[in-house]
């Protein structure tokens, strides 16, 4: 990517290939939405991403997100992508429309509890871990399974759909094999339970085609659309400003 092209060049780009990929898949226009990853990225660049008409963006950092937002024209809308840490709810049910990385049932009963306190019904997806990789957050899909019933019960949570983050792959080819798996696990769930899972969190920046092949309706894409972090990470100065 060259460090010439605009911001608003790279959306358009990616647009393109959104649109190109529901094509290849049969799917109609609008069924994909982006989500712009503006993470470790300043405020000026999700403003010059906004104004080149990209509305939805996606923080994984409680701390950062509230420093950053208010910095940001008002029409902009906020996804929480990353994983939430329990001691972190309260702040984050404010700022995010959805929460996509509930990964477990603990997170969700506090979640639970912490809207009923202060009046919230928040929507959320949850993570789904699809592989052996210890560092990463989700539940397995038998357990899953086996708690969504519990989950239905969070009267205060509005359970949209499943999110996953493949392992790292060398070619977007190979993530295929997981994004079947979570539209599958997805149809299951519906199938089994009787319930609405309309969306799917699944592609990122190397491999969002494939995913959106596959189903997906939220790829959350950072650095095609805002480049490399490294040597440029924008984080929240002043008192409260770090995690």
């Amino acid at each position: 990517m060259s460090n010439e092209t605009s911001i608003a060049q790279r959306l358009e780009t990616i647009q393109t290939a959104i649109q190109a990929a529901l094509d290849r898949s049969g799917r109609k226009a609008g069924e994909v939405e982006l989500v712009a990853v503006s993470k470790t990225h300043p405020p000026e660049s999700v403003t010059e991403a906004l104004q080149a008409g990209q509305t939805l963006f996606g923080e994984s950092r409680v701390q950062e997100a509230r420093a950053k937002i208010p910095l940001v024209p008002g029409r902009a809308r906020w996804h929480f992508i990353g994983h939430l840490q329990r001691n972190k709810i309260r702040q984050a049910l404010p700022l995010f429309e959805l929460l996509h990385g509930v990964d477990c049932i603990e997170t969700a009963r506090d979640i639970q509890r912490i809207a009923a306190e202060e009046s919230q019904r928040p929507a959320i997806l949850l993570e789904v871990k699809l592989a052996e990789e210890s560092q990463k957050f989700g539940f397995a899909p038998d357990a899953l399974i086996s708690q969504i019933e519990e989950l239905l019960a969070l009267d205060r949570l509005t359970i949209e759909g499943l999110m996953c983050i493949p392992p790292p792959q060398p070619k977007s080819e190979d993530s295929r094999p997981y994004f079947v798996r979570l539209r599958e696990l997805r149809d299951r769930l519906q199938n089994e339970f009787r319930i609405g899972l309309p969306h799917l969190s699944m592609g990122m920046s190397s491999d969002f085609a494939v995913a959106i092949e596959e189903g997906a309706t939220l790829v959350r894409v950072g650095t095609a659309i805002f480049g490399d972090r490294s040597g440029k990470t924008w984080r929240p100065t002043g008192p409260g400003g770090e995690e």
